[in-house]
């Protein structure tokens, strides 16, 4: 049993997780269960679990290191994303990779008539003890706006001073709300300095610019304040766009991974290796074969939706590991967002509590 702790290192009350190895505890006296990843401490006093996420950095100044703490686990949402910008429509794939029992699958989340986002990494925060859920981030996602100006870059921004579209204000909104978690973590965490915490990829169609993709990513940051206590602060995210591409440059899939090790190899390079899952979709369709082709000479922009669909399907079937959850949403240019297919509904626990409101009064900001 002492081999479940081999990748795991303590700091405190804080365990982490390199390179992705799960961390495994085995409470005393209790079944024993699998927990995350990112596994974050906080250093707190001896208020209720609940009123602890929300105690004002003077009050957290003054405790005691040796005082009691409340862990907080972090699941990550961690799998494959795949868009492929076609002749009528945006579609995104997405599969899970299972790393931990608690991985979420990533979900595309629809942001507008003609926008989508869909979280990578440390999604859902939860304080276990208490059987808190601190935030989903997917789920927040569609409110997360941050109060900026800014002329670049933009999502979907059809009018002069148009604020649902503008990425710039949505990668603030999420770096603030990572900001109200990590506040309250004082822990020592150890990741590589270019690890992501999280990664939000976009998607939409921009009115008179056309399609665009970009990736959002988004690290964490501390300082030592004392021994044994750190600031945590989350930086704004770095931007990256991947679409359109450059002129002159092949048009096909753009996909996506996390954990960043992941060395899967992509959709895109299985269907140039030909392997037997996408050679047997397509030796039954010409039309499936027709797809194949696209992709491989960059021409995406001149499949039809429904060609793409159908290859996708196939495609995703044919490299998902078994019992792995998938996901298909599409943009189409004239009928905006739809499900092509619907996440599976998650199971909730029954003494599981629901996530706080974010506008819930809490001793930072009564009402």
């Amino acid at each position: 049993m002492a081999d479940a702790w081999t990748d795991c290192q303590p700091f405190g009350d804080l365990w982490y997780r390199r390179s992705m190895a799960r961390c495994r505890r085995f409470p005393t006296g209790r079944r024993s269960r699998s927990r995350t990843v990112f596994s974050l401490a906080l250093i707190f006093g001896v208020l209720t679990p609940i009123l602890l996420i929300f105690i004002p950095r003077p009050v957290r100044s003054q405790q005691r290191q040796d005082t009691p703490s409340e862990e907080v686990v972090a699941n990550l949402a961690a799998g494959r994303v795949i868009i492929a910008v076609v002749k009528d429509a945006i579609l995104a794939a997405t599969i899970e990779n299972p790393v931990e029992p608690q991985t979420r699958i990533p979900t595309p989340v629809e942001l507008g008539t003609k926008s989508l986002g869909i979280f990578l990494g440390a999604v859902e925060w939860t304080a276990p003890s208490s059987h808190l859920v601190i935030a989903r981030l997917d789920r927040d996602l569609p409110r997360l706006r941050g109060r900026v100006a800014s002329s670049a870059p933009h999502l979907q921004q059809a009018q002069p001073g148009a604020e649902a579209g503008d990425i710039d204000s949505i990668g603030h909104g999420v770096s603030e709300r990572l900001n109200e978690i990590a506040r309250n973590l004082h822990g020592k965490i150890d990741l590589a300095p270019d690890e992501p915490i999280a990664q939000l990829i976009l998607a939409d169609y921009m009115e008179y610019y056309g399609p665009e993709i970009w990736q959002l990513t988004f690290t964490l940051k501390q300082s030592m304040q004392r021994e044994d206590y750190f600031d945590t602060h989350i930086p704004l995210p770095q931007y990256r766009q991947l679409w359109p591409p450059e002129k002159g440059q092949p048009r096909s899939l753009v996909e996506f991974h996390y954990p960043p090790e992941d060395s899967q190899p992509s959709l895109l390079d299985l269907i140039r290796n030909n392997i037997p899952e996408i050679e047997k979709l397509c030796s039954s369709d010409t039309k499936m074969q027709e797809v194949r082709n696209r992709l491989l000479h960059g021409e995406s922009n001149k499949i039809l939706a429904a060609d793409a669909i159908q290859f996708l399907r196939g495609a995703l079937n044919a490299i998902a590991s078994p019992n792995a959850r998938e996901t298909i949403a599409s943009i189409g240019m004239e009928s905006g967002f739809s499900w092509i297919l619907k996440p599976p509904a998650e199971s909730q626990k029954p003494e599981e509590k629901k996530e706080r409101p974010p506008d819930a009064p809490s001793l930072l900001h009564p009402q």
